[in-house]
Order: structure tokens, then C-alpha cells, then sequence
């Protein structure tokens, strides 16, 4: 099966201003991708040129082999920008309604309770969307992003109003997404959420991509602690298959071990490094 989303030297430029600057990237049929970045990176760019928001200045991007903008590629993606506001007086059964016609959903009500319960709304059906809090209309984003059962979603900061409860019922729902094959790409600012959720990262700074893998991946080694009787002792440069004859060595000398630590970095570091490095 063809990539969710693959972009191939992508280009973006305003002027003399360069929005993305060759970006290859592939999101896997099912994967859950974490788009990392500074302000001004080229995030929502990117995400805007899939969604066919946006127009290419070269290079080309794909929906499931069809080119991004096309109504194939647009009917096969959901998406939430940062920056939204739905009606006022529209309850969130009534905003569903409206996404439904835009989709040309066939859903009914059915797909609306369905969605409205993924996102944690399944009691505020009749409530409008004036009388939400900030975190209640961002899951109702995420549930019109869904109208249509596409089979990609591009997020654009989904999480950023929510409070750790609301975090954690859109983690569980981005799990249950990729339990049923649907591609996400998540751009956040928030790394913790990013580390937790997604399959692999790519880190984005200045309109390219300058690391990209799982965070596992992205991590480094940083050696190893040794608890002893002495206290903790450091060894910088230690790997794991270090550990074992350390240990040994110690004890050999007459030390008492109590406990070994592995030191990799975290992906925040990772993503600190590669801000740095450009």
C-alpha cells in the first residue's frame, strides 16, 4: 500500500523566504508521526500543503499516491488547525451535522455519538460551543477531524489547551487511531506527549529535516551509575554490554554493588541538539 503521506523534496518559499527547505518524510499507513519543531519551522506549512491548503513552490507531496490537494487526497484526510473557532451557537451534535455535510458523510448519527464519546464529549451532545471550556472544544476539534472515518489526520498542536486529563484521553484516542490503521501526524510543542504517543519523530528546524527516527532511536547512551557501598560511581562511557564486567571488577575488588543504572539522553535532548546544531 501506498505511504498515508509522503513528501518528496517539498519546497515552500514566500519571497525570499523559505518556508521548507527540501523535506523528505513518509507517514506509514497506521503510524503515529510527532512533527517537532521551533516556531516558524515549517510545521504548519507542511501540514497545510497535505491538507492542499497550500500550494508548493516544488517538489511534490502524496495522500496515499494521490497528489496532496486533489479531492481524492482530501477526502482521505481529517484535520485540526492550531488556531480555530467554530460557532458560537452551534451545539456540538449541530457542528458534527455541519462537518457531516461538509465530509459528504453518510455517518448520521451514529458517527456522531461514536466520536463525541472517542473524545470524552459523549455527555455534551446539546452543550454550544460558547458554554465550553477552551479543553472541551479542543477534543470537539478533534472529533470533527474524524467526520468521514479518514484515514489520515493532520493535527496541528491538539493538545496545547488541555489539561493533563484531557491529555490523556487524546493519547488513549491517538492509540485507538492507530489500532485501526489511521495515520496521525502530530505536530506539538509538547515533547513528553510526543515521547508517549508516537511511533517516530522528525524533527523540523528552518524548513528541513534535520533528525528523524523513534525516540529510542533519537536517544543516546550516556553511560552508566553503579550504586556501591561507596556511593554512586559514574562510568561516562560505559555501554550495556559494559555493565556485566564492571560489576565483576568491583566485586573483584572488593566492593558491594546494590544497583546499575543506564543514562541515555531523552528526546528533548535530542531535540535541543538539533535547535543548537542549526
Amino acid at each position: 500500500m501506498p505511504a498515508a503521506l509522503r513528501c518528496e523534496s517539498l519546497e515552500k518559499r514566500y519571497g525570499s523566504t523559505v518556508a521548507l527547505g527540501g523535506v523528505d518524510l513518509d507517514v506509514a499507513q497506521g503510524e503515529l508521526l510527532g512533527l517537532l519543531g521551533p516556531n516558524g519551522a515549517g510545521k504548519s506549512t507542511l501540514t497545510k500543503i497535505a491538507c492542499g491548503l497550500v500550494r508548493a513552490t516544488s517538489g511534490r507531496a502524496e495522500v496515499e499516491g494521490t497528489p496532496a490537494g486533489s479531492a481524492e487526497a482530501r477526502a482521505a484526510i481529517g484535520y485540526l488547525a492550531e488556531l480555530f473557532r467554530f460557532p458560537d451557537w452551534l451545539t456540538a451534535d449541530e457542528l458534527l451535522v455541519l462537518h457531516q455535510d461538509l465530509a459528504a458523510s453518510e455517518g448520521g448519527r451514529g458517527e456522531r455519538s461514536e466520536l463525541l464519546g472517542l473524545v470524552g464529549l459523549g455527555d455534551a451532545r446539546d452543550t454550544k460551543v460558547a458554554a465550553m471550556s477552551k479543553g472541551m472544544q479542543q477534543r470537539l476539534g478533534i472529533a470533527q477531524a474524524l467526520v468521514g472515518s479518514p484515514r489520515l489526520l493532520m493535527l496541528d498542536e491538539p493538545t496545547s489547551a488541555l489539561d493533563p486529563v484531557g491529555r490523556r484521553v487524546v493519547r488513549d484516542l491517538l492509540r485507538e487511531l492507530r489500532g485501526r490503521g489511521i495515520a496521525v501526524a502530530l505536530s506539538s510543542h509538547l515533547l513528553s506527549e510526543v515521547e508517549l504517543v508516537c511511533d517516530r519523530v522528525a524533527i523540523l528546524v528552518g524548513g528541513r529535516i534535520l533528525a528523524q527516527g523513534t525516540p529510542a532511536e533519537l536517544a543516546r547512551p550516556r553511560g552508566a551509575e553503579v550504586e556501591t557501598a561507596d556511593g554512586v560511581r559514574s562510568f561516562p562511557d560505559a555501554r550495556r554490554e559494559d555493565v556485566p564486567r564492571i560489576v565483576a571488577e568491583l566485586v573483584a575488588g572488593g566492593g558491594q554493588v546494590y544497583g546499575v543504572r543506564l543514562l541515555a539522553s531523552t528526546l528533548e535532548d535530542a531535540y535541543l541538539e538539533a535547535v543548537g546544531a542549526a
